[in-house]
């Protein structure tokens, strides 16, 4: 139930979404002569809304605390596994064509898999099934080992969890399959701006031993906190991203899925 409500509730709360409807709701509230000057206040507030977080440096405010928060490791020796979470793959592409298409996100799999390959010991473990409502014809893992088989990666040093659909079960599921060590220490790879949160969820879940490593990003660091964007649709898409990633730090926290509000690096 978790999962739908989450997937519904935040495409109505979606900024670019809401800013969308509010302002053409208040051109209808304002033709139809109703409250026609609360109808075109709400049609400026959703139009001056939107061009703000598409065109100012709102999105990169709000994104760089999230990308910031967990530093990669000075090493990557000694480590038992690599974790690397869902969302690389676009499975409804990926089903439909036969052969893995990636997201914007597929930095996941790609440094991933050159970290197997610096890591030779240590199994590579991708977690991911479906993330949509309506099922895809095909799994996020199954277009990982695809791609794993094609950089190399034996079939004996892989293992996959398909089932999970948000990063709860992420971690919940991929537990159970692995069943970790405390002795046994992990790499988590996913996107940087996700990281907090991801970190969050594996310890409240019962990993120990874990270490982040960001990839992903989509800021070059401080140097673009100020700015902005020369077209409203990529500050947008930027803005819901960072947007959607602090709502799911509070409903995590609040639902007791994660350790912590703001998950940090431990000292």
């Amino acid at each position: 139930m978790f999962f739908y409500l989450a997937k519904v509730g935040y495409f109505f709360i979606q900024p670019s979404n809401f800013f969308i409807v509010l302002a053409l709701l208040g051109l209808s509230v304002a033709a139809l002569g109703i409250r026609r000057k609360t109808g075109i206040r709400l049609a400026w507030f959703g139009v001056v809304a939107l061009a703000v977080c598409g065109i100012s440096p709102v999105a990169n405010w709000i994104i760089l605390p999230l990308e910031e928060r967990f530093p990669r490791p000075a090493s990557v020796e000694g480590f038992d596994g690599i974790i690397v979470l869902g969302g690389a793959v676009d499975t409804i592409v990926t089903g439909a064509r036969g052969d893995t298409a990636l997201t914007t996100s597929g930095e996941r799999i790609t440094i991933t898999a050159r970290l197997a390959s610096q890591i030779l010991k240590a199994v590579v473990i991708h977690t991911g099934g479906q993330g949509f409502i309506v099922a895809s014809q095909a799994t996020e893992a199954e277009g990982a080992a695809r791609l794993f088989e094609d950089f190399g990666i034996p079939a004996d040093r892989i293992i996959l969890e398909d089932e999970s659909r948000n990063t709860w079960e992420n971690a919940v599921l991929t537990k159970v399959l692995v069943d970790p060590q405390p002795e046994q220490s992990w790499l988590l790879v996913t996107s940087a701006y996700h990281m907090p949160r991801a970190m969050g969820v594996f310890e409240r879940a019962g990993w120990t031993g874990l270490t982040a490593y960001p990839v992903d990003y989509r800021t070059r660091g401080e140097a673009d906190r100020m700015l902005g964007f020369s077209g409203v649709s990529k500050g947008l898409r930027r803005f819901d991203l960072a947007f959607r990633e602090w709502i799911g730090l509070v409903v995590y926290r609040l639902t007791g899925r994660s350790a912590s509000l703001f998950p940090e690096p431990k000292s």
